[in-house]
């Protein structure tokens, strides 16, 4: 017993306060494969368990990392100790190599800052629908740095977590499930204009991903350079395709225009050449 006592306490490293022997590699293995067990039954427990299925799935994510980052941070902290590194100490040596660090590597910091905020206030969750500098995607993962989204091309965009924070973001997952988008078309003048409103709201009626509720309205917006000008308003809870919606009511409005005989114009500019004096 006193000889397998020797082998574990036997240092294996040394160097100033730190001493590493056999136990302390056994103690920082069993803390590794500790945290890591914890942290898989915690996500099997809180993202797949049918027993929590009336807890809000993207609340559960974000708790869940929270818990795993904050296990990982107190385990690392045990690693430290076990080996001889006082986490006092370590801070105070290294003060100014942490400033000198963070002055090259702020914007990461501030990312990762923007993480933990993003996780505790919960103003984007997994599976919202959100915008941001023209592009529409749905949260896929919410990381401690950066975040994924998936667009509507299905490409997979990693944005730092920064960018939520200073940009101006629209989360459509927390507006109304109905919401106001328009199509904007002109036509020739001359056109009977309320031909070309019951054409429109035609075409919106006809659409089966537009709200029957809340109905579809028309209006003339403007006497434009060449065509009178008309918006499309209609109610939708399919934001995330909208732009196909879009896409369809054109189809529909180009074709209904020209069966009826009505014109969308296109600019035409008169050009009058004059020939030199002989």
């Amino acid at each position: 017993m006193n000889s397998i006592k020797n082998i574990f306490e036997k240092t294996l490293i040394s160097s100033g306060s730190i001493h590493i022997t056999m136990y302390s590699l056994l103690e920082i293995f069993l803390i590794i494969v500790i945290t890591w067990l914890v942290v898989w039954l915690l996500k099997k427990f809180l993202l797949k368990s049918g027993r929590l299925s009336r807890v809000d799935h993207s609340f559960r994510y974000t708790l869940f990392m929270v818990i795993k980052y904050t296990l990982w941070v107190i385990a690392i902290s045990m690693i430290l100790q076990s080996i001889g590194i006082k986490l006092t100490f370590l801070i105070a040596s290294s003060a100014a190599l942490l400033v000198g660090v963070g002055m090259g590597l702020q914007q990461i910091f501030k990312d990762i800052l923007s993480g933990i905020f993003l996780l505790f206030e919960g103003v984007i969750k997994v599976d919202d629908i959100v915008e941001l500098t023209g592009n529409v995607g749905r949260v896929q993962e919410i990381g401690i740095r950066t975040t994924k989204i998936v667009t509507r091309d299905h490409i997979v965009m990693i944005i730092p977590n920064s960018k939520f924070i200073e940009e101006n973001v629209i989360n459509w997952s927390t507006i109304e499930d109905l919401t106001r988008f328009s199509v904007t078309v002109g036509v020739a003048y001359g056109s009977d204009v309320k031909k070309v409103e019951e054409l429109l709201l035609s075409c919106a009626g006809e659409h089966p991903r537009i709200s029957k509720t809340m109905k579809p309205r028309v209006r003339f917006e403007n006497f434009g350079e060449s065509s009178l000008d008309f918006q499309l308003f209609f109610y939708s809870e399919h934001g995330f395709w909208v732009e196909w919606i879009k896409s369809d009511l054109r189809y529909c409005i180009e074709k209904k225009f020209r069966e009826n005989g009505i014109q969308i114009p296109f600019p035409q500019r008169d050009v009058y050449i004059k020939h030199p004096l002989k």
